[in-house]
């Protein structure tokens, strides 16, 4: 699965640290879902959206 956080948190301009403790995980959590190493249980993903106002298919696109 890629996805498109980064971009995404960048235009909003909050650091990867500040997102992660919005969010109740670590940095290094979102850090490793931002570059693709981890995907994000769904009730992240949804908590990801629901921080950003979108939907989850927004942000996270699942490859086939």
């Amino acid at each position: 699965m890629s996805n498109r956080l980064p971009d995404i948190r960048k235009r909003v301009g909050i650091r990867q640290g500040d997102l992660a403790n919005s969010l109740g995980v670590s940095r290094q959590t979102i850090c490793s879902i931002e570059k693709g190493h981890r995907d994000p249980s769904i009730i992240l993903a949804y908590k990801i959206a629901k921080y950003f106002g979108m939907q989850i298919e927004d942000i996270f696109i699942f490859e086939t």
